[in-house]
C-alpha cells in the first residue's frame, strides 16, 4: 500500500487533514482493486500525495498543464500527486448533494480512480467512473 501524504495549502477552509487521511486510506484497497492493469500508477506508486488548494492555486495549475486557465474540482498527476480546490468543493457540495468533506472525498476518489487508470472523457467512461467514486467514497466512510 502506498504511504499517503496530506497537505492544506489553503487558508479558506478549515480542514480536518487526519480525517481525509483515514478516508483516503480506507479508500485505497477498493480503489486498487479497480486498477486496469499493472501497469497503471494506482497500482505502482510508493507514495500518493494529496494537496488542499484553493481556486486561484488550481486554475494556474490548470492553465500550465492543461491549457484552460479555469479553476478545476481535481487535478490529478501520474506521479501519485492530487491537487483538490477546496473553493470549488465548498461551492458543489449543495448542488451534489454532498457535505464539504464528502465532496472533498469525492474529488481525492475521482483522482485516485485516474490513477486506477480510469478516464472521464466520454459519457459512458464518466458514468462508469462515478459509479466507482460512489462505491469507493462509501467503503471510505465505513473505514473512518
Amino acid at each position: 500500500m502506498p504511504v499517503v501524504e496530506v497537505y492544506d495549502h489553503q487558508k479558506k477552509h478549515p480542514l480536518d487533514l487526519e480525517l481525509f487521511r483515514r478516508w483516503i486510506l480506507a479508500s485505497l484497497p477498493f480503489c486498487r482493486d479497480q486498477c486496469l492493469s499493472v501497469a497503471v500508477p494506482l497500482a505502482v506508486l510508493a507514495e500518493i500525495e494529496v494537496s488542499f488548494v484553493d481556486d486561484a492555486t488550481i486554475a494556474r495549475v490548470h492553465a500550465e498543464f492543461m491549457d484552460d486557465p479555469t479553476p478545476t474540482d481535481v487535478i490529478t498527476f501520474d506521479h501519485g500527486e492530487i491537487l483538490v480546490s477546496t473553493e470549488t468543493a465548498a461551492r458543489q457540495a449543495s448542488e451534489n448533494g454532498n457535505t464539504f468533506e464528502r465532496e472533498i472525498a469525492t474529488y481525492v476518489v475521482h483522482g485516485l480512480l485516474h490513477l486506477a487508470g480510469y478516464g472521464d472523457g466520454t459519457s459512458e467512461e464518466y458514468e462508469q467512473m462515478r459509479v466507482l467514486q460512489e462505491r469507493a467514497v462509501e467503503s471510505g466512510a465505513r473505514g473512518c
